[in-house]
Formats: C-alpha cells, sequence, structure tokens
C-alpha cells in the first residue's frame, strides 16, 4: 500500500519507517522549499495543540512546536536562546499572557 505524504519530517523518520519495515521515499528540499514547509508544519503541529484529547498529549504536541520554533529560528540564523531572549524582552516591555485580558475595543480621543 502505498500512502502519500508530502511534509516535512524529523531527520531521523526516514530509518524509524525502514526498521519498521517500510520504504521511504523523500528528497532535501531547497531553501525556498523549506522555509514554505516549515510554515505547513506550523500549521499542522498547532492543529494538533489545539485538538490534543489530554494534558500528556498536548505537553507532546508542544514540544513539537518548541522544536518547530527552534528550526524557524536556525533557518533565519538565529539560535532558539536568541528567540527566547527577544520575548523575555517583550515580555518586559508588554507584559505577559497570565492576566487573560482580551482587548474588546479602543476607544479613541
Amino acid at each position: 500500500m502505498e500512502i502519500i505524504y508530502n511534509k516535512l519530517v524529523r531527520d531521523n523518520i526516514p530509518e524509524i519507517i525502514k526498521s519498521n519495515g517500510g520504504e521511504p521515499y523523500f528528497r532535501k528540499l531547497n531553501t525556498d522549499e523549506y522555509w514554505e514547509y516549515l510554515l505547513k508544519k506550523d500549521n499542522e503541529e498547532l492543529e494538533e495543540v489545539r485538538t490534543a484529547s489530554s494534558l500528556e498529549e498536548r505537553k507532546k504536541e508542544l514540544a513539537d512546536k518548541l522544536e518547530l520554533i527552534r528550526a524557524m529560528a536556525e533557518f533565519n540564523g538565529f539560535t532558539l536562546q536568541d528567540i527566547i531572549n527577544e520575548a523575555d524582552i517583550k515580555k518586559e516591555k508588554r507584559g505577559e499572557f497570565q492576566k487573560r485580558l482580551l482587548l474588546e475595543k479602543v476607544i479613541e480621543k
């Protein structure tokens, strides 16, 4: 049986498929394709976080999102720590999301 995926996968997936008796067909993406597939993968991972059926599953899906953020950062020449530092700067200036505030509207004077 042939299953078509056409999606970005982690580096060890071809070996895992082989060890399970499958025959993976894959190719290395060029630079432009890689960024586009990272963005597609981000949407996929967000949906998996959204539909996780337990906290444990949600934790695993969030870990996948974090690995994807690491890959996206490295693609752009940053480290994960660079991104965390930038997040900390924004947190200092603009705050966190701890208060769960929903801005409904602003009336400008």
